[in-house]
């Protein structure tokens, strides 16, 4: 089974979804999408999680106003 994890964008409402580690950069550049903005730390961001770097992970996520946990 694959891992998930919970993603919360801190604007806009505070949209929450859960998706496997492969879908977070995706998920997240929609999101920035939709307000007119648009950044490179989506992957970086990604990266971090699937290698299990999660200082790394948490410092880009805040940068990029998110949420970031595995999901139970």
């Amino acid at each position: 089974m694959q891992r998930l994890y919970r993603v919360t964008q801190r604007l806009r409402g505070g949209l929450t979804v859960e998706v496997p580690a492969h879908a977070i950069a995706t998920t997240i550049s929609g999101w920035l999408a939709e307000l007119g903005a648009d950044s490179p730390l989506v992957n970086d961001l990604e990266r971090a999680v699937r290698t299990g770097n999660w200082s790394r992970a948490r410092v880009i996520a805040d940068y990029l106003s998110v949420e970031l946990s595995v999901a139970t």
